[in-house]
């Protein structure tokens, strides 16, 4: 199957190229890659430095939801992962999922930053950089808001395509790095 990885960015242009070198660097290469700067305008280097990278700016702030709506739109590959530009992957992340059966394939990760590390082992919720088949989220209609303050966007979508009938699988092994920016995290 064809992949896709689709690296957002708002505020965090110092840190893109990080996400970026993780994604470049894999075993296996995704078939397509792109960094999208939320109107912002601080990943403009990418382009530059990066010129085999497909660069997409935003003349304004969409907002997450509607960045990401309009990203796995943009996605004609058969499977998907939005890489957060301040997470990383394990070098070898699109090898050890890319045949991994399942429409929302989910894995562990390691909690980074403020002091203090932890594995991040959530087996029966997929989390914000899960790979999942294109086709069935864009039959749910995508990303959207639970109506909660703290909606977890991606958790709304998995939910709607796991009624829809998606099949959820989970790798019980550390392939990302999630950078914490709060020490709050869990709370």
């Amino acid at each position: 199957m064809r992949i896709t990885i689709n690296i957002v960015s708002y505020r965090y242009g110092h840190l893109v190229a990080h996400a970026l070198e993780s994604v470049l660097g894999q075993t296996v290469k995704p078939d397509v890659i792109r960094v999208y700067d939320d109107g912002v305008g601080d990943c403009r280097h990418i382009k530059q430095l990066y010129p085999e990278v497909e660069f997409i700016e935003r003349k304004g702030n969409l907002g997450i939801i509607a960045n990401f709506n309009q990203a796995l739109n943009r996605t004609d590959t058969e499977r998907v992962m939005f890489l957060g530009a301040d997470n990383w992957l394990a070098l070898d992340a699109i090898e050890k999922l890319k045949d991994v059966e399942g429409d929302i394939v989910s894995y562990d990760g390691w909690i980074w930053g403020n002091g203090h590390n932890e594995l991040w082992h959530l087996p029966n919720q997929p989390h914000g950089s899960a790979l999942y088949n294109v086709k069935k989220a864009k039959e749910v209609g995508g990303y959207s808001a639970s109506g909660n303050v703290h909606t977890e966007e991606d958790s709304v979508m998995f939910s709607k395509m796991r009624e829809a009938g998606a099949t959820f699988t989970h790798v019980s092994e550390p392939l990302f790095f999630y950078r914490r920016h709060r020490s709050n995290f869990n709370q």
